[in-house]
Protein backbone atom coordinates (compact mmCIF):
# COMPACT_ATOMS: atom_id res chain seq x y z
CA UNK A 1 0.00 0.00 0.00
CA UNK A 2 1.50 3.34 -0.81
CA UNK A 3 1.67 6.17 1.62
CA UNK A 4 -0.37 9.10 1.49
CA UNK A 5 0.96 12.26 -0.70
CA UNK A 6 2.16 14.27 2.16
CA UNK A 7 4.12 11.15 3.68
CA UNK A 8 5.43 10.18 0.44
CA UNK A 9 6.86 13.89 0.87
CA UNK A 10 8.50 13.75 4.30
CA UNK A 11 10.04 10.28 3.59
CA UNK A 12 11.58 11.69 0.54
CA UNK A 13 13.08 14.26 2.43
CA UNK A 14 14.46 11.98 5.12
CA UNK A 15 16.16 10.02 3.05
CA UNK A 16 17.81 12.65 1.10
CA UNK A 17 18.97 13.95 4.66
CA UNK A 18 20.18 10.53 5.52
CA UNK A 19 22.17 10.45 1.85
CA UNK A 20 23.55 13.98 2.47
CA UNK A 21 24.83 12.94 5.77
CA UNK A 22 25.63 9.28 4.72
CA UNK A 23 27.80 11.37 1.84
CA UNK A 24 29.54 14.32 4.20
CA UNK A 25 30.72 11.19 7.11
CA UNK A 26 32.32 9.22 3.58
CA UNK A 27 33.94 12.87 2.66
CA UNK A 28 35.39 13.48 6.17
CA UNK A 29 36.66 9.62 6.44
CA UNK A 30 38.19 10.27 3.27
CA UNK A 31 39.65 13.20 4.54
CA UNK A 32 41.21 11.28 7.65
CA UNK A 33 42.37 8.55 5.92
CA UNK A 34 44.62 10.61 3.56
CA UNK A 35 45.84 12.05 6.84
CA UNK A 36 46.87 8.46 7.68
CA UNK A 37 48.20 7.65 4.28
CA UNK A 38 51.03 10.99 5.10
CA UNK A 39 51.41 9.73 7.97
CA UNK A 40 52.04 5.96 7.51
CA UNK A 41 53.20 5.81 3.55
CA UNK A 42 55.89 8.17 3.08
CA UNK A 43 57.03 6.05 -0.13
CA UNK A 44 53.28 6.20 -1.40
CA UNK A 45 53.20 9.92 -1.11
CA UNK A 46 57.40 10.36 -2.70
CA UNK A 47 56.43 8.00 -6.19
CA UNK A 48 52.77 8.24 -6.22
CA UNK A 49 51.11 11.05 -4.82
CA UNK A 50 53.92 13.28 -5.98
CA UNK A 51 54.60 12.03 -9.35
CA UNK A 52 51.38 11.71 -10.26
CA UNK A 53 51.22 12.25 -14.38
CA UNK A 54 48.61 11.46 -17.41
CA UNK A 55 48.35 7.94 -17.40
CA UNK A 56 49.60 7.53 -13.76
CA UNK A 57 52.50 7.69 -11.50
CA UNK A 58 56.43 6.91 -12.34
CA UNK A 59 59.87 7.07 -11.17
CA UNK A 60 63.19 7.04 -13.46
CA UNK A 61 66.50 6.33 -12.36
CA UNK A 62 68.19 9.90 -12.43
CA UNK A 63 70.87 8.50 -15.01
CA UNK A 64 67.95 6.91 -17.10
CA UNK A 65 66.45 10.38 -17.67
CA UNK A 66 69.42 11.94 -18.08
CA UNK A 67 70.20 9.70 -21.15
CA UNK A 68 66.85 10.59 -22.93
CA UNK A 69 66.15 13.42 -25.26
CA UNK A 70 62.50 14.14 -23.59
CA UNK A 71 61.41 14.81 -20.04
CA UNK A 72 58.19 12.19 -19.93
CA UNK A 73 54.87 13.83 -19.94
CA UNK A 74 52.94 10.81 -19.75
CA UNK A 75 53.16 7.08 -18.25
CA UNK A 76 54.02 6.02 -22.16
CA UNK A 77 56.84 8.34 -22.45
CA UNK A 78 57.99 7.21 -18.81
CA UNK A 79 57.96 3.50 -20.28
CA UNK A 80 59.04 4.41 -23.30
CA UNK A 81 62.46 5.95 -22.17
CA UNK A 82 62.48 2.46 -19.88
CA UNK A 83 62.34 0.63 -22.20
CA UNK A 84 65.13 2.35 -24.33
CA UNK A 85 67.41 2.57 -21.23
CA UNK A 86 66.82 -1.18 -20.67
CA UNK A 87 67.80 -2.38 -24.23
CA UNK A 88 71.14 -4.55 -24.30
CA UNK A 89 72.03 -2.82 -21.19
CA UNK A 90 73.22 -6.18 -18.75
CA UNK A 91 73.58 -3.84 -15.73
CA UNK A 92 69.79 -2.57 -16.17
CA UNK A 93 68.85 -6.39 -15.98
CA UNK A 94 67.91 -8.83 -13.71
CA UNK A 95 70.89 -10.78 -13.18
CA UNK A 96 71.25 -13.97 -15.36
CA UNK A 97 68.57 -12.36 -17.33
CA UNK A 98 67.39 -10.18 -20.06
CA UNK A 99 64.42 -8.86 -18.39
CA UNK A 100 64.09 -4.70 -17.38
CA UNK A 101 64.86 -3.66 -13.82
CA UNK A 102 61.56 -2.25 -14.17
CA UNK A 103 58.37 -3.12 -12.28
CA UNK A 104 54.62 -3.11 -13.31
CA UNK A 105 51.76 -2.51 -11.22
CA UNK A 106 48.18 -1.24 -12.08
CA UNK A 107 44.92 -0.50 -10.45
CA UNK A 108 41.79 2.13 -11.36
CA UNK A 109 43.35 5.28 -10.24
CA UNK A 110 45.94 6.94 -8.00
CA UNK A 111 43.69 8.11 -5.26
CA UNK A 112 45.73 6.59 -2.51
CA UNK A 113 43.01 7.53 0.76
CA UNK A 114 40.04 5.54 -1.36
CA UNK A 115 42.69 2.13 -2.10
CA UNK A 116 42.35 -1.19 0.25
CA UNK A 117 44.60 -0.78 3.19
CA UNK A 118 46.51 -3.50 1.97
CA UNK A 119 47.03 -2.07 -1.70
CA UNK A 120 49.04 1.01 0.52
CA UNK A 121 50.76 -1.80 2.73
CA UNK A 122 51.89 -3.79 -0.01
CA UNK A 123 52.70 -1.10 -3.04
CA UNK A 124 54.50 1.15 -0.14
CA UNK A 125 57.04 -2.09 -0.13
CA UNK A 126 57.48 -2.36 -3.29
CA UNK A 127 58.39 1.14 -4.02
CA UNK A 128 60.56 0.04 -0.96
CA UNK A 129 62.32 -2.02 -3.67
CA UNK A 130 62.66 0.49 -6.10
CA UNK A 131 64.59 2.83 -3.60
CA UNK A 132 66.90 0.87 -2.68
CA UNK A 133 67.98 -0.41 -6.03
CA UNK A 134 68.44 1.23 -9.19
CA UNK A 135 64.95 0.22 -10.90
CA UNK A 136 62.03 1.63 -12.35
CA UNK A 137 58.74 1.74 -11.49
CA UNK A 138 55.40 1.99 -13.31
CA UNK A 139 51.80 2.14 -11.95
CA UNK A 140 49.45 2.16 -14.33
CA UNK A 141 45.38 3.56 -13.96
CA UNK A 142 42.86 2.92 -16.33
CA UNK A 143 43.69 5.88 -18.19
CA UNK A 144 47.50 4.97 -18.66
CA UNK A 145 46.02 1.35 -19.65
CA UNK A 146 43.68 2.60 -22.49
CA UNK A 147 46.82 5.04 -23.44
CA UNK A 148 49.09 2.02 -23.67
CA UNK A 149 46.79 0.19 -25.59
CA UNK A 150 45.99 3.06 -28.33
CA UNK A 151 49.67 3.60 -28.27
CA UNK A 152 51.63 0.37 -28.81
CA UNK A 153 48.37 -2.29 -29.94
CA UNK A 154 46.12 -0.32 -31.89
CA UNK A 155 44.59 -2.68 -34.12
CA UNK A 156 43.61 -3.98 -31.16
CA UNK A 157 42.06 -1.59 -29.09
CA UNK A 158 38.19 -2.46 -29.94
CA UNK A 159 38.57 -5.69 -29.23
CA UNK A 160 40.56 -5.39 -25.99
CA UNK A 161 37.91 -2.59 -24.73
CA UNK A 162 35.22 -5.27 -25.65
CA UNK A 163 36.01 -7.32 -23.31
CA UNK A 164 33.37 -7.72 -20.79
CA UNK A 165 35.25 -6.29 -17.42
CA UNK A 166 38.20 -4.38 -15.84
CA UNK A 167 39.02 -8.36 -14.27
CA UNK A 168 39.85 -9.69 -18.43
CA UNK A 169 41.60 -6.13 -19.24
CA UNK A 170 43.25 -6.36 -16.70
CA UNK A 171 44.79 -9.90 -17.40
CA UNK A 172 45.45 -8.57 -21.17
CA UNK A 173 47.26 -5.56 -20.08
CA UNK A 174 49.79 -6.98 -17.66
CA UNK A 175 50.52 -9.36 -21.10
CA UNK A 176 50.80 -6.16 -23.50
CA UNK A 177 53.11 -4.44 -21.04
CA UNK A 178 55.71 -7.42 -20.79
CA UNK A 179 55.71 -7.61 -24.30
CA UNK A 180 56.29 -4.14 -25.36
CA UNK A 181 58.01 -2.98 -22.61
CA UNK A 182 59.20 -5.95 -20.33
CA UNK A 183 60.26 -6.01 -16.65
CA UNK A 184 58.15 -7.22 -13.46
CA UNK A 185 54.63 -7.55 -13.17
CA UNK A 186 53.57 -7.62 -9.65
CA UNK A 187 49.80 -7.52 -8.21
CA UNK A 188 48.43 -4.71 -5.84
CA UNK A 189 48.50 -6.90 -3.28
CA UNK A 190 51.32 -8.91 -3.52
CA UNK A 191 54.66 -7.87 -1.40
CA UNK A 192 57.88 -8.40 -1.53
CA UNK A 193 60.01 -10.86 0.32
CA UNK A 194 63.07 -10.71 -1.73
CA UNK A 195 64.28 -7.99 -4.18
CA UNK A 196 63.59 -9.06 -7.70
CA UNK A 197 67.31 -8.67 -8.60
CA UNK A 198 68.06 -11.93 -6.20
CA UNK A 199 64.85 -13.43 -7.89
CA UNK A 200 67.16 -15.13 -9.98
CA UNK A 201 69.98 -17.14 -9.04
CA UNK A 202 72.50 -19.67 -9.98
CA UNK A 203 71.31 -22.56 -8.05
CA UNK A 204 67.92 -21.85 -10.22
CA UNK A 205 69.47 -21.97 -13.41
CA UNK A 206 71.59 -25.45 -12.83
CA UNK A 207 70.76 -28.24 -15.25
CA UNK A 208 67.63 -30.56 -13.94
CA UNK A 209 66.42 -33.95 -15.08
CA UNK A 210 62.63 -35.77 -15.71
CA UNK A 211 63.05 -38.74 -13.71
CA UNK A 212 59.69 -40.21 -15.30
CA UNK A 213 61.18 -40.14 -19.07
CA UNK A 214 65.34 -39.54 -18.08
CA UNK A 215 65.21 -36.75 -20.40
CA UNK A 216 67.60 -33.79 -19.11
CA UNK A 217 67.60 -29.61 -19.42
CA UNK A 218 70.43 -27.78 -19.90
CA UNK A 219 70.14 -24.52 -21.10
CA UNK A 220 72.72 -21.91 -21.33
CA UNK A 221 70.21 -19.25 -22.71
CA UNK A 222 69.88 -15.80 -20.50
CA UNK A 223 66.37 -16.40 -18.90
CA UNK A 224 64.02 -14.45 -20.76
CA UNK A 225 60.83 -15.40 -18.31
CA UNK A 226 60.06 -16.22 -15.09
CA UNK A 227 56.66 -17.87 -14.15
CA UNK A 228 55.26 -19.87 -10.86
CA UNK A 229 53.04 -22.69 -10.04
CA UNK A 230 49.95 -21.91 -8.36
CA UNK A 231 48.80 -24.95 -8.04
CA UNK A 232 50.62 -28.12 -7.65
CA UNK A 233 49.31 -31.69 -7.64
CA UNK A 234 49.13 -35.46 -8.42
CA UNK A 235 48.08 -35.87 -12.12
CA UNK A 236 46.70 -39.19 -11.53
CA UNK A 237 44.49 -37.77 -8.54
CA UNK A 238 41.38 -35.72 -8.61
CA UNK A 239 42.82 -33.26 -5.93
CA UNK A 240 43.52 -30.68 -8.33
CA UNK A 241 39.95 -30.10 -10.17
CA UNK A 242 38.22 -30.52 -6.57
CA UNK A 243 40.33 -27.38 -5.15
CA UNK A 244 39.08 -25.82 -8.62
CA UNK A 245 42.12 -26.04 -10.69
CA UNK A 246 42.13 -27.00 -14.53
CA UNK A 247 45.48 -28.16 -14.57
CA UNK A 248 47.46 -30.52 -11.70
CA UNK A 249 50.29 -27.67 -12.38
CA UNK A 250 48.97 -24.42 -12.70
CA UNK A 251 50.68 -21.07 -13.31
CA UNK A 252 49.85 -18.27 -11.34
CA UNK A 253 49.21 -14.36 -13.14
CA UNK A 254 49.31 -12.08 -10.26
CA UNK A 255 53.10 -12.13 -10.87
CA UNK A 256 55.67 -12.97 -13.68
CA UNK A 257 58.74 -11.45 -15.35
CA UNK A 258 60.05 -10.99 -18.90
CA UNK A 259 61.72 -9.59 -21.68
CA UNK A 260 60.21 -7.78 -23.97
CA UNK A 261 59.14 -9.18 -27.13
CA UNK A 262 58.87 -13.07 -25.77
CA UNK A 263 56.49 -15.06 -28.02
CA UNK A 264 55.10 -16.85 -25.36
CA UNK A 265 53.27 -13.27 -24.98
CA UNK A 266 51.78 -13.27 -28.26
CA UNK A 267 50.59 -16.73 -27.93
CA UNK A 268 48.84 -16.00 -25.33
CA UNK A 269 47.11 -12.86 -26.95
CA UNK A 270 46.20 -14.54 -29.91
CA UNK A 271 44.34 -17.04 -28.59
CA UNK A 272 42.64 -14.84 -26.37
CA UNK A 273 41.85 -12.12 -29.25
CA UNK A 274 40.86 -15.13 -31.28
CA UNK A 275 38.10 -15.76 -28.95
CA UNK A 276 36.89 -12.21 -29.30
CA UNK A 277 36.86 -12.36 -32.76
CA UNK A 278 35.07 -15.40 -32.83
CA UNK A 279 32.32 -14.50 -30.62
CA UNK A 280 31.59 -11.27 -32.45
CA UNK A 281 31.84 -13.10 -35.82
CA UNK A 282 28.84 -15.14 -34.62
CA UNK A 283 26.63 -11.93 -34.10
CA UNK A 284 27.62 -9.97 -37.55
CA UNK A 285 31.22 -8.85 -36.50
CA UNK A 286 29.96 -6.19 -33.96
CA UNK A 287 32.26 -6.24 -30.90
CA UNK A 288 29.94 -3.75 -28.84
CA UNK A 289 26.30 -5.22 -29.88
CA UNK A 290 24.55 -6.93 -26.43
CA UNK A 291 24.73 -10.34 -28.09
CA UNK A 292 28.25 -10.38 -28.57
CA UNK A 293 28.85 -9.02 -24.94
CA UNK A 294 26.25 -11.22 -23.62
CA UNK A 295 28.31 -14.05 -24.62
CA UNK A 296 31.86 -12.63 -23.74
CA UNK A 297 30.22 -12.13 -20.33
CA UNK A 298 29.04 -15.19 -20.38
CA UNK A 299 32.91 -16.93 -20.51
CA UNK A 300 34.86 -18.06 -17.11
CA UNK A 301 37.17 -15.48 -16.92
CA UNK A 302 39.70 -18.07 -15.54
CA UNK A 303 38.75 -19.58 -19.17
CA UNK A 304 39.21 -16.33 -21.58
CA UNK A 305 42.07 -14.99 -20.17
CA UNK A 306 42.94 -15.97 -16.75
CA UNK A 307 45.50 -18.94 -15.28
CA UNK A 308 44.14 -21.51 -17.80
CA UNK A 309 44.92 -19.88 -20.96
CA UNK A 310 48.29 -18.58 -19.45
CA UNK A 311 49.28 -21.89 -18.47
CA UNK A 312 48.24 -23.23 -21.59
CA UNK A 313 50.04 -20.59 -23.64
CA UNK A 314 53.19 -21.22 -21.52
CA UNK A 315 52.49 -25.11 -21.59
CA UNK A 316 51.73 -25.73 -25.44
CA UNK A 317 55.40 -23.14 -26.10
CA UNK A 318 57.86 -25.32 -24.15
CA UNK A 319 55.93 -28.82 -24.74
CA UNK A 320 56.74 -27.90 -28.70
CA UNK A 321 60.10 -25.94 -28.32
CA UNK A 322 61.69 -28.47 -25.88
CA UNK A 323 59.66 -31.58 -25.83
CA UNK A 324 58.45 -30.93 -22.44
CA UNK A 325 56.10 -33.53 -20.01
CA UNK A 326 54.69 -30.65 -18.15
CA UNK A 327 53.98 -32.27 -14.95
CA UNK A 328 57.28 -32.81 -14.60
CA UNK A 329 57.59 -29.20 -13.36
CA UNK A 330 55.77 -30.38 -10.65
CA UNK A 331 57.99 -29.50 -7.34
CA UNK A 332 56.01 -32.43 -5.17
CA UNK A 333 58.91 -35.22 -5.27
CA UNK A 334 62.02 -33.40 -5.48
CA UNK A 335 61.06 -30.68 -2.94
CA UNK A 336 60.59 -27.53 -5.07
CA UNK A 337 63.25 -26.80 -7.59
CA UNK A 338 63.14 -24.27 -9.81
CA UNK A 339 63.03 -25.22 -13.33
CA UNK A 340 64.85 -23.36 -16.55
CA UNK A 341 63.29 -24.98 -19.80
CA UNK A 342 64.72 -23.05 -22.31
CA UNK A 343 64.70 -19.28 -21.59
CA UNK A 344 61.95 -19.40 -18.78
CA UNK A 345 62.84 -20.37 -15.66
CA UNK A 346 59.53 -22.30 -13.86
CA UNK A 347 59.92 -21.59 -10.21
CA UNK A 348 57.97 -23.77 -7.50
CA UNK A 349 54.90 -23.13 -5.66
CA UNK A 350 57.20 -21.41 -2.64
CA UNK A 351 58.15 -18.66 -5.11
CA UNK A 352 55.34 -16.40 -6.04
CA UNK A 353 52.72 -18.58 -3.44
CA UNK A 354 54.34 -19.68 -0.24
CA UNK A 355 53.00 -19.66 3.40
CA UNK A 356 50.03 -21.46 2.58
CA UNK A 357 48.37 -23.30 5.20
CA UNK A 358 47.55 -26.73 5.72
CA UNK A 359 44.59 -27.00 3.91
CA UNK A 360 45.60 -26.70 -0.19
CA UNK A 361 49.86 -26.55 0.76
CA UNK A 362 50.78 -28.72 -2.14
CA UNK A 363 53.86 -28.21 -0.91
CA UNK A 364 54.04 -24.32 -0.36
CA UNK A 365 56.82 -23.29 1.90
CA UNK A 366 56.96 -20.67 4.33
CA UNK A 367 57.56 -17.09 3.27
CA UNK A 368 60.94 -17.24 5.23
CA UNK A 369 61.78 -19.92 2.95
CA UNK A 370 64.90 -18.90 0.58
CA UNK A 371 62.96 -19.92 -2.45
CA UNK A 372 59.86 -17.62 -1.54
CA UNK A 373 60.32 -14.13 -4.01
CA UNK A 374 57.26 -12.62 -2.60
CA UNK A 375 53.81 -13.08 -0.69
CA UNK A 376 50.26 -12.56 -2.36
CA UNK A 377 47.52 -11.35 0.17
CA UNK A 378 44.54 -13.23 -2.12
CA UNK A 379 42.15 -10.68 -1.64
CA UNK A 380 40.39 -10.71 -5.05
CA UNK A 381 39.10 -7.04 -4.80
CA UNK A 382 37.66 -7.56 -8.27
CA UNK A 383 35.60 -10.67 -6.74
CA UNK A 384 31.89 -11.09 -6.25
CA UNK A 385 29.97 -13.27 -3.96
CA UNK A 386 27.67 -15.61 -5.95
CA UNK A 387 25.92 -18.66 -4.81
CA UNK A 388 26.58 -20.67 -8.12
CA UNK A 389 30.29 -20.19 -7.24
CA UNK A 390 30.11 -20.71 -3.72
CA UNK A 391 27.90 -24.06 -4.27
CA UNK A 392 30.43 -25.28 -6.75
CA UNK A 393 33.40 -24.92 -4.69
CA UNK A 394 31.46 -26.80 -2.04
CA UNK A 395 30.17 -29.13 -4.14
CA UNK A 396 33.52 -29.77 -6.13
CA UNK A 397 35.41 -30.47 -2.16
CA UNK A 398 33.07 -32.17 -0.40
CA UNK A 399 31.18 -34.90 -2.82
CA UNK A 400 33.72 -34.63 -6.25
CA UNK A 401 31.08 -33.45 -8.38
CA UNK A 402 30.58 -29.92 -10.06
CA UNK A 403 33.37 -30.09 -11.85
CA UNK A 404 33.12 -27.83 -14.86
CA UNK A 405 30.89 -25.18 -12.56
CA UNK A 406 32.56 -21.64 -13.17
CA UNK A 407 35.08 -20.58 -10.79
CA UNK A 408 34.74 -16.66 -10.89
CA UNK A 409 31.65 -14.82 -10.73
CA UNK A 410 30.01 -13.44 -13.36
CA UNK A 411 26.85 -10.53 -14.09
CA UNK A 412 24.83 -13.15 -15.53
CA UNK A 413 24.83 -15.64 -12.28
CA UNK A 414 23.37 -14.91 -8.72
CA UNK A 415 25.00 -12.27 -6.48
CA UNK A 416 24.69 -11.55 -3.22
Amino acid sequence: MLLPRPLRRVAAIILFGILLLSWQLWRVAAEFGFEEVQDQYPLLLKYLEGKRGNGGAWHLPEEWTQESATNPRSIIDAATVALNATTSQSERQLPHSTIPRVIHQTWKDTRLETWPEIFRQSVEKWLAVVEEGDMAYMFWDDNGVAQFVKHFEPDLEDQFNALPSNVERSDVFRVLVSKWIGGVYVDADTEPLQRPTEWITQTDILPWQDPEVGRSYRSTEPVRAIVGIEADNPPDKDTYWRMGYFYPVQLTQWSFAWAPGHPILQRFLDHVFGIVRGVAKSHGNDLRCDATQQELDGIDPVNLTGPIVFTDSVRTWLEMKADLRWDSLSGLEDGGISKLVEDVLVLPITGFSPGRGISGNMGSKPITDPSARLYHHAKGSWRKFSLVVEYGKVCRKLFGLCRDWPKVSNSNWILL
